[in-house]
């Protein structure tokens, strides 16, 4: 029992130092929240919840069967750049103006899914620690593997609907030109973690 309870701890540390961990996923909840409201920055918050289904059984099929994957990993980091490239070069140019018509674009989701399918971290994740930790699991108890799982995305979407929700009770006090440069800044993250993916792509395809 004590065993499973383990378990149950690490996957929610570990969920709650990737949930609240800067990144392109919590930069865009943000950028939702401020933009559209809570319930949008909400939707990014959970955009894990439809997409690491597929990214953990690909992952745990790549760990039984290959002894490589590095090709993978870069060629995910390409395709999530060019997306948080495009994302952060569409929030610099908000401006006063097209304020209003922005608000009625109503995509969080599909971005969050965007985002994090194209992220190269989940799947860096569970490759080095997550997949090793649910065999390791599946060794003991399936109960292990289910609340590691469990307590890892809790906290993991958790944290982040968390800061939504502060976003928003906050939102009122920001003024126009702080909103505007906190829409920017984000942005200027998501381009400069779209870099940082490029990189990320040229080192595990052994360019660099």
């Amino acid at each position: 029992m004590l065993d499973i309870i383990e378990f149950l701890i690490l996957g929610s540390f570990l969920g709650l130092a990737a949930g609240i961990s800067p990144g392109p996923l919590l930069a865009i909840t943000i950028s939702e929240t401020l933009q559209h409201g809570k319930w949008e920055g909400i939707k990014v918050a959970i955009s894990p919840l439809i997409t690491d289904l597929p990214i953990i059984l690909s992952v745990l099929f790549i760990l039984s069967h290959l002894t490589s994957y590095n090709s993978i990993i870069g060629i995910i980091a390409f395709l999530g750049a060019s997306y948080l490239i495009y994302s952060g070069m569409e929030s610099m140019k908000i401006k006063k103006g097209n304020l209003e018509l922005n608000l009625e674009k109503k995509d969080a989701l599909k971005k969050g899914v965007i985002v994090n399918f194209g992220n190269p971290h989940p799947y860096i994740f569970w490759i080095s620690i997550g997949g090793p930790i649910i065999f390791k699991s599946l060794s003991t108890r399936i109960w292990a593997m289910v609340l590691f799982v469990f307590g890892f995305y809790v906290f993991l979407v958790g944290s982040k609907v968390v800061i939504a929700l502060i976003v928003e009770r906050s939102k009122s006090f920001i003024n126009s030109k702080y909103y505007f440069s906190i829409i920017r800044i984000l942005g200027i993250a998501q381009i400069v973690f779209g870099l940082t993916f490029i990189k990320l792509g040229l080192d595990s395809l052994g360019v660099l």
